[in-house]
């Protein structure tokens, strides 16, 4: 088993992303090169990167992926928002995945300080 797959956050990221991958599957289209790769890359990327920080080997480096990871969920609530504007999910839906990546957020950062 890799270092990974024990971590909480690292669940709570991977299904973040599934639920991200569920909404989006509903957006137009139109946005299937544009904004649903996006949401999803940028979904994604958060569990990505706590997976690739947790192989490197310093506390210091794997930090540096938790970051990464923070930018991305919210890069992933940024987007969003936009679908929002665009009305491709609504406020409701928009506010849940908020307060998820939130969450995700405080946890990452939490283990974060853990690490140093």
């Amino acid at each position: 088993m890799f270092r990974f797959e024990e971590l909480d956050i690292w669940k709570l990221a991977i299904d973040y992303a599934n639920e991200i991958y569920n909404i989006s599957n509903k957006f137009p289209d139109c946005e299937k090169y544009n904004l649903i790769i996006q949401v999803r890359k940028a979904a994604l990327s958060i569990s990505s990167n706590i997976a690739e920080g947790s192989g490197t080997r310093t506390n210091k480096n794997f930090s540096s992926f938790l970051d990464i990871s923070v930018g991305s969920a919210l890069e992933t609530v940024n987007l969003l928002y936009f679908a929002k504007t665009r009305n491709y999910i609504s406020e409701t839906v928009r506010v849940d995945l908020y307060n998820k990546a939130e969450v995700l957020i405080k946890k990452i950062r939490s283990f974060k300080k853990r690490l140093i």
